[in-house]
């Protein structure tokens, strides 16, 4: 994509935190086996399949969002200087990437985000939530609101109370979540929260149990932030196929196969968390199921 969208009266930039092959196909996507991927080769450039590794390639980024009014930032990648030292999670392991700068170069400081809208609270959609200053984790957006599921905080909340099982998302809700609480800037949100005109916040479980996707509609133009229902495009074609971090493989494949249903007929621009370059498309009829038609507007 260019460096923004506009959508109606909105803008929205990508803010990258990293790109580039990530992982094995049948790692992300388990199910997925060397037939099917063989089959649906043909969708697959080298911008979400990396000829030469094999690898998935992986987008990690931030949707800076700019209304009329206000700026909002939706999910937070994985941030700086965190401790991640379980296998699934030590690529994010004290980071030292310029996303800050990547932000500013966007148009916005920390301090002009008005909202911070987290689809869920995964390892690399929270991790900027937070920075390290003076050995303590502290907002990074002084002056934003930042919403979060209810029912994703309380499944989180939870398992860092009291589960004996390692899980790729240790110590993110300490360092992470829990700092935005105590500093009085989280508001824990029921589905269908609009907390602006143009945008709405729907429930979109099964991923994680409380995720959710942000609508947005502008002047005519409508689009979808759609989080981790899809991390990588073969899921469109293939949406039977589970990411190896859904929480509830049932929950996830009925929500992904009711959103791609819903922006097919309602032609509406679809901005994933993880897609490959040019990272954003729409959803289009292929035979009895979908396919997705990469754009850059």
């Amino acid at each position: 994509m260019r460096q923004s969208l506009q959508l109606g009266c909105c803008v929205v930039t990508r803010v990258e935190e990293r790109l580039g092959p990530a992982v094995p196909p049948n790692i992300l996507l388990p199910d997925l086996t060397p037939e099917l991927l063989a089959e649906h080769r043909d969708c697959l450039t080298s911008q979400q399949l990396d000829p030469q590794s094999g690898l998935f390639v992986i987008s990690i980024h931030s949707w800076l969002l700019r209304t009329p009014t206000h700026a909002i930032l939706i999910d937070a990648c994985a941030g700086n200087d965190k401790e991640r030292l379980r296998p699934e999670s030590a690529e994010f392991h004290r980071q030292r990437l310029p996303w800050i700068e990547r932000l500013a170069a966007a148009g916005a400081r920390p301090q002009d985000i008005d909202y911070v809208l987290c689809t869920h609270l995964h390892v690399d959609h929270v991790g900027w939530n937070t920075q390290l200053a003076d050995g303590r984790w502290v907002p990074t957006f002084p002056n934003a609101r930042y919403l979060f599921a209810r029912r994703d905080f309380d499944f989180w909340q939870e398992r860092a109370r009291g589960s004996d099982a390692a899980h790729a998302n240790d110590g993110v809700f300490e360092d992470s979540v829990l700092p935005i609480v105590e500093a009085g800037q989280a508001d824990l949100i029921e589905p269908n929260h609009a907390p602006l005109p143009e945008l709405r916040i729907v429930a979109a479980p099964g991923h994680t149990p409380g995720h959710v996707i942000v609508q947005l509609a502008s002047a005519g133009r409508r689009a979808v932030f759609s989080g981790d229902v899809m991390h990588h495009v073969l899921q469109v074609r293939l949406p039977q196929l589970n990411s190896v971090f859904c929480e509830d493989g049932a929950a996830a494949r009925h929500t992904r196969a009711k959103l791609l249903d819903a922006c097919c007929e309602e032609d509406v621009l679809v901005l994933p968390a993880h897609f490959g370059a040019p990272h954003v498309g729409r959803v289009v009829r292929r035979d009895s199921g979908h396919d997705f038609r990469f754009i850059d507007e």
